[in-house]
């Protein structure tokens, strides 16, 4: 990425936003993701309803809140409500897109935020594990994906331990263990590239490459065998509007997108 005027970090933000439509409604965390939907709102997507695990439906956030809990996420907020109420909005099949993160990740899209190793009580790393996101994961229509620093300790063939169902096993294994038919992972978004799934094997397939990047650098970093695209498309830099948002408008601060 050198001589770029973006950061991978603002690259990765971009690709995200630009997979939100308008007239949706997401479910998001902090960092990367919330920001991504602020970015969306404030450019294609002015209908975007944003919703927080902590009771915040359809704020007008000022600025980046930095936890789901901030006072931001009720600033002239549609309702202020309760975290139970925000999942029984999800069950109801109100919320299109829940955004999160993770530590590993496989190729049907399961996530990991827990732990690493074989023993869950004595593991070599503990994370802080699920909050909402498994209900996230279970609940909306669609999971979108953050994971940046794309490498095989990441994308792993088989995560240590699944924090947010993705396809489980592949096709038929969520319905299988009771959750609701046509939901589940439909983008991840890498400092390397943009994956969808594959319609019928529910595999991560690759759908568009960062600039610079090529099919072979994304089989590399990753530890399982991916899906390809009959047509690979590269991922549109930021605009200058792009960063101006998010650097004076979403985080003035410079707290995940430092100041240049």
């Amino acid at each position: 990425m050198s001589g770029r005027e973006y950061t991978l970090r603002e690259l990765m933000t971009v690709v995200a936003a630009r997979q939100m439509e308008d007239n949706k409604a997401v479910a998001v965390g902090t960092g990367l993701p919330l920001a991504a939907a602020m970015l969306a709102q404030k450019t294609h997507a002015p209908n975007l309803l944003i919703v927080f695990e902590a009771g915040g439906v359809a704020p007008q956030l000022p600025t980046l809140p930095i936890s789901v809990g901030d006072s931001r996420t009720i600033h002239k907020a549609l309702m202020c409500t309760t975290l139970i109420d925000i999942m029984d909005m999800m069950r109801r099949g109100y919320i299109d897109y829940a955004f999160l993160g993770g530590a590993q990740i496989d190729k049907y899209g399961n996530l990991n935020s827990t732990m690493i190793g074989d023993n869950y009580e004595q593991p070599k790393v503990r994370f802080p594990g699920s909050g909402g996101a498994n209900d996230f994961g279970s609940l909306a229509w669609e999971t979108m994906i953050i994971m940046d620093r794309h490498g095989p300790r990441r994308f792993v063939e088989n995560v240590d331990f699944i924090t947010t169902p993705g396809y489980l096993d592949g096709p038929g294994s969520r319905e299988g263990w009771g959750l609701s038919p046509g939901t589940g992972p439909s983008r991840v978004v890498t400092d390397l590239c943009l994956f969808d799934f594959h319609p019928e094997t529910k595999i991560m397939r690759l759908k568009a490459l960062h600039p610079g990047i090529t099919e072979e650098d994304v089989k590399k970093a990753t530890g399982f065998e991916i899906e390809v695209a009959s047509s690979i498309e590269t991922n549109t830099p930021p605009t200058a509007e792009d960063l101006r948002i998010l650097h004076e408008v979403i985080d003035p601060t410079g707290r995940i997108f430092p100041k240049k």
